[in-house]
């Protein structure tokens, strides 16, 4: 069998293939890879293809499909570093509810119900977004977007329908939300998905999309990162006194969030269009300047 790798550049480093194989005989293996140029009519260029390339030889064992990961790839630290990252964000939140006087059982459980509702969302917008049919929803991924979207829309009506101060509730909730982000997107980079592209320059890190690993941007820990700035900015404002208007803190950090991701997509392979992200950097730079300007004047 063949597998195309695009984009080798002088600097790139090693890079893994993974090939899955089924319905073969279970035990070992001994397996033989071949570099094979592409087709070209220059004899000098397929040289230089193949220039200081060897064939790799190994024994591999066979294995249940669903645990067959390739090399740099860790599938159990996804579920596992965002799970520590929903407790963490639960009790963060507790913490500022009982800070501001407010009884955090309901909240709590509230919050609860909404990742189990924004766990649902995500999946369902992944499928949207890459037009999958429904029969898909449990081999689909996960989309950030759909997750904020319908966990945010349940703790609204929730608190709504048992008359908690929402604005309050969604202020507390910034600080835990991004630092269990932090890990939620270092377990990204771990599993093997929302990769970054190719690179040969310094930045790059050795990550793997489950098929190919090789050196490439390792934007799920940019985006970690990003989300622990956040995090902090968001805890220092809390501390400090948040505005008098309930929901500001929570409506900035979602704001400052949206525009860090817009200028992190094009170092993915998923990217967007360009003038989707145009125009959600000026929706979210006025939504922000309206925040901050109300945060002033309150």
């Amino acid at each position: 069998m063949y597998e195309d790798v695009d984009s080798i550049k002088p600097g790139t480093g090693r890079i893994a293939v993974t090939s899955r194989i089924s319905g073969i005989t279970g035990g070992v293996w001994n397996v033989t890879a071949t570099p094979v140029p592409r087709n070209d009519s220059d004899p000098r260029r397929r040289a230089a293809a193949l220039s200081g390339c060897l064939p790799q030889r190994a024994s591999v064992h066979t294995r249940f499909h669903a645990l067959a990961q390739g090399p740099g790839v860790h599938a159990w630290s996804w579920p596992v570093l965002l799970g520590l990252g929903a407790v963490l964000a639960i009790l963060v939140q507790a913490l500022f509810l009982t800070r501001q006087g407010i009884d955090p059982a309901v909240p709590v459980w509230l919050t609860v119900l909404a990742n189990a509702v924004g766990g649902v969302c995500a999946r369902l917008w992944s499928l949207a977004l890459n037009r999958q049919p429904l029969s898909g929803f449990f081999k689909t991924g996960a989309c950030i977007q759909g997750f904020l979207a319908g966990a945010l829309a349940t703790i609204i009506v929730g608190s709504l329908v048992v008359g908690l101060p929402t604005g309050r509730i969604l202020d507390a909730t910034a600080v835990g939300l991004f630092f269990g982000m932090t890990l939620g997107r270092t377990g990204c980079f771990f599993s093997g998905c929302c990769y970054g592209r190719p690179t040969a320059s310094r930045w790059g890190l050795w990550s793997s999309d489950r098929r190919v690993g090789r050196l490439r941007y390792p934007v799920q820990l940019y985006e970690a990162f990003l989300s622990l700035l956040i995090g902090l900015g968001t805890l220092a404002v809390t501390l400090a006194g948040p505005p008098s208007i309930p929901g500001l803190v929570f409506v900035g950090s979602i704001m400052v969030y949206t525009l860090g991701r817009q200028l992190l997509f094009p170092l993915r392979v998923e990217s967007r269009t360009r003038r989707g992200r145009t125009l959600t950097i000026v929706v979210c730079t006025l939504i922000l300047g309206a925040d901050i300007m109300l945060a002033v004047l309150s």
